[in-house]
């Protein structure tokens, strides 16, 4: 399994080569990353060996009847990365899949759809969109209004680097009460502009992050924590240091040295980053405790606004799921990029800066956009179907998960 591992390393850096966002992370040998440079192979060649790997894995000994559960979990991982891997090259070559197909294909799992038979397919977001329109009158469209009534809550930019260092001193303060860390562990902050992103966890070995900011649009004070959790603890950050400690440092398990972006693996990753925040946070209380003491007159927001604020954010957590339609009706050619810009504007209620943004996003990442509410909410699932109501086993399953293999379709057992 080793020598497999090995030689899938090596085509995740060779597809690389094709496509500059696939390899998210590598921090193994600097000498492969440089004969993958040098080489260049060939999308059919890479596409070939991805074929032949498949076979040689399934013919691994002992891995079936092995009673350690991360042995086998190791080959189901590496089964479902050289599939991804292959899907991905097939598309790279000109292969068109819908959105549905690309996400089974490419990340282990499938985002429902609230398009019911026979009703109308927008019935399910114009329920929730009334109940918004009830919370924010006034005239013009919804988006409008909203910009409008949330612009008190926006952090201002020469306090942003403060609030979102005070989020991650208190995510991080969290995380080291139930999840032993590296001492050496540590990242840096930037704030960047024109990205189609909001955030990224760019980590690059030996327990270091380097998380990137995104200024190009208002940040509003909800972000700072959530970005916090995210993309630092007990997110990303922290998900991949725990990858490299326990699976690449303590085992040897090579294939965790590369992250491939277009595989399984984001599931878990953006999943665990986005449910991270409610890990750190188990109860609405503890969060709105610190965000009215701490981050709301840090930024110089009114804390008594802080639960009416929030009450209309859980509103729009329900909404999560129109980014996902609009990425499967743009994808799967029913609507076209300006259409799309429109049916966001309405149902995930953008400013039309705020949903441009998101449809580059879309173009660029196509399907990938499941693995920010379909992940979490089956992690969320997974987790709490083994903890309960406890907090503190919650923190136990969320660590054994963030140190696995386990992928998607391990998290329906």
């Amino acid at each position: 399994m080793n020598a497999v591992a090995e030689r899938y390393v090596h085509l995740v850096l060779a597809l690389g080569q094709h496509d500059p966002d696939y390899v998210d992370a590598f921090y193994g040998p600097a000498e492969w990353k440089a004969q993958a440079e040098k080489e260049k192979k060939s999308l059919d060649a890479i596409g070939a060996e991805a074929a032949e790997l498949s076979p040689t894995l399934a013919k691994t000994p002992d891995a079936a009847t092995s009673g350690d559960e991360m042995f086998k979990l190791r080959r189901e991982y590496l089964q479902k990365q050289i599939s991804a891997l292959a899907a991905r090259v097939r598309m790279l070559k000109g292969e068109k899949l819908k959105f549905d197909d690309e996400s089974r294909a490419l990340y282990d799992a499938v985002a429902p759809t609230y398009r019911q038979s026979g009703s109308d397919p927008d019935s399910h977001f114009d329920q929730i969109i009334g109940q918004l329109e009830a919370k924010i009158p006034g005239k013009g469209p919804l988006w409008q209004r909203y910009e409008e009534w949330r612009k008190p809550f926006v952090i201002p930019k020469e306090k942003l680097d403060e609030m979102f260092q005070l989020a991650i001193k208190e995510c991080r303060a969290r995380t080291l009460a139930h999840v032993a860390l590296p001492p050496n562990e540590s990242f840096t902050v930037e704030y960047v502009t024109n990205k189609p992103w909001g955030g990224y966890n760019w980590y690059r070995g030996n327990f270091h992050s380097v998380i990137q900011v995104n200024t190009d649009l208002p940040i509003y004070i909800d972000r700072a924590v959530d970005l916090a959790a995210h993309e630092g603890y007990p997110g990303h950050h922290v998900y991949n240091l725990l990858l490299e400690k326990n699976l690449v440092r303590d085992r040897g398990w090579v294939e965790f040295s590369v992250y491939a972006l277009f595989s399984p693996q984001s599931l878990i990753a953006e999943g665990t980053a986005n449910f991270g925040r409610d890990i750190a946070f188990p109860t609405k209380a503890e969060r709105m405790k610190f965000e009215k003491e701490v981050l709301f007159p840090g930024a110089g927001i009114d804390p008594a606004r802080a639960d009416e604020y929030y009450a209309v954010q859980d509103l729009f957590k329900e909404l999560d799921y129109a980014v996902n339609e609009a990425a499967r009706r743009l994808i799967n050619g029913e609507i076209d990029e300006n259409s799309a810009v429109e049916w966001l504007q309405k149902y995930a209620v953008m400013e039309p800066a705020r949903a441009e943004k998101r449809v580059k996003f879309i173009q660029r990442y196509r399907s990938y956009v499941i693995n920010y509410n379909l992940g979490e909410d089956m992690v969320r699932r997974y987790i709490q179907k083994r903890s309960g109501p406890d907090p503190g086993k919650r923190w136990t399953e969320f660590g054994k998960l963030l140190s696995s293999p386990r992928l998607p379709s391990g998290l329906t057992d």
